[in-house]
């Protein structure tokens, strides 16, 4: 373990992390990445190929975080690097229009059906954030429904009663947003359709939309239940209000065609990034024509940005995309997904210790608990010590897994069978060191 290792295994980056901590608060540019959740000093690492990263101290590791999901394709992925390689000789940002904008954007319409007009961003948090803008300027409302433990991004109006990192640290609401603003924001709990019913038959009128993780992906992975995202569809479009998909997680992971083609959902407009980056800096939003045209330079809605659909972000994100169209992909996932996952279970009945698993396409998700996770209440109610301590057995076997029992796995095309194996191998060692 990272923080009782008393020999060289992570000298370096155990250094690295308290020079960082002298110049960048709490030593992480993104909070989720400090391990406050497991225990120990970060991990820092100097390069990834395939499926492996490796620290700067040598270890190598099978890394089922993925940069937290953008990597598909794994790490440094050859077609990827010589996409970006040969836009780079051509220049890097132009701030002016590009062939491959539009390219990728074709692309990404192509397989989202629900998106008449694509808009390029740098990010999930400012591909949301503008979504929202342009729900409430299509509506002329000014409330959002938001569902606890669904993380959005940083954007003022979603960080109440969010996920992942926030509720690693046990911030459900941050100082900074003003009280009137986050009194916009109506949350309810996920999977239930009572409560969005009943919160619409009070605000309905000053609604503008709804926003969710079709599955949620950052109060850990938690499945909707059969049935509730067409209630959601159906309320919403009663009142009139957006539904809006933020698939920045889910987009290509659950289903080539994201969580809305994997449960036959139409929404109004969709958030994607992560994938559509191929590992860079990238978002979008988009949806229903009449909508998307109130952005400007078509409409009064304003958003900018000096690197939207900059041509770096452009190449690897379109080079991903032909990848993972290619025979057999989310087939060869879900057969890795459930075999990672059925393992886990099998080591855990063992031990006798009680855990619950999801799996779509090439995500999935474990929980230290009793009863199935199906909402926030539920997700942080699971062990969060006996994770801890699975997490570090894992890290010291080589495996490498998100550093917060509140965060979602995840695969690539470089996990093989003999690197299922690996980590099968790894899992076993783990559980015996449980109790």
């Amino acid at each position: 373990m990272v923080e009782e290792s008393n020999g060289t295994r992570y000298k370096r980056s155990r250094a690295a992390f308290m020079q960082a901590k002298a110049s960048i608060p709490g030593g992480v540019n993104s909070p989720v990445r400090a391990f406050r959740a497991v225990g120990g000093d970060p991990v820092y690492f100097s390069r990834g190929e395939g499926p492996y990263v490796w620290d700067i101290d040598g270890n190598r590791y099978v890394d089922y975080m993925l940069s937290w999901g953008p990597l598909i394709a794994g790490h440094a992925h050859p077609r990827v690097v010589a996409a970006v390689q040969e836009q780079a000789a051509k220049g890097t940002s132009f701030g002016a229009p590009t062939l491959i904008e539009t390219e990728l954007a074709e692309a990404i319409k192509a397989i989202f059906p629900s998106m008449d007009l694509v808009r390029m961003v740098n990010s999930g948090t400012e591909a949301t954030m503008s979504a929202l803008r342009l729900a409430r300027a299509y509506t002329g409302r000014s409330k959002i429904v938001k569902f606890e433990g669904c993380y959005h991004g940083h954007a003022d109006s979603f960080l109440i009663r969010a996920g992942s990192g926030v509720a690693t640290l046990s911030l459900p609401d941050s100082p900074g947003v003003p009280g009137d603003l986050a009194a916009l924001t109506l949350t309810i709990p996920y999977n239930d359709v009572d409560a969005l019913r009943l919160l619409f038959q009070e605000h309905g009128e000053d609604i503008a939309g709804v926003i969710v993780e079709a599955v949620a992906g950052n109060m850990g992975m938690v499945v909707p239940d059969h049935g509730y995202l067409q209630a959601v569809r159906e309320i919403t479009s009663a009142y009139d209000a957006v539904l809006i998909f933020d698939e920045v997680m889910t987009g290509f992971r659950v289903h080539l065609g994201g969580a809305q083609a994997l449960f036959g959902i139409t929404p109004d407009l969709t958030t994607l990034g992560k994938v559509i980056g191929g590992g860079l800096p990238v978002g979008a939003y988009g949806g229903r024509k009449e909508i998307m045209e109130l952005v400007a330079p078509l409409g009064p809605v304003y958003q900018a940005g000096t690197l939207s659909g900059n041509p770096l972000a452009m190449a690897a994100g379109l080079e991903t995309l032909r990848l993972i169209q290619e025979e057999g992909v989310y087939e060869g996932f879900t057969k890795k997904g459930q075999a990672l996952t059925s393992a886990f279970q099998s080591f855990a009945k063992k031990r006798g210790i009680p855990v619950q698993t999801t799996q779509l396409g090439s995500m999935f998700g474990a929980f230290f608990a009793s009863v199935p996770v199906r909402d926030y209440e539920t997700a942080k109610k699971a062990d969060a010590e006996r994770y801890r301590k699975y997490f570090h057995a894992m890290l010291e076997a080589g495996v490498y897994l998100a550093p917060s029992q509140l965060e979602s796995s995840f695969l690539s095309l470089a996990h093989d069978d003999e690197v299922i194996a690996f980590t099968i191998q790894a899992m076993e060692k783990a559980f015996q060191q449980l109790n």
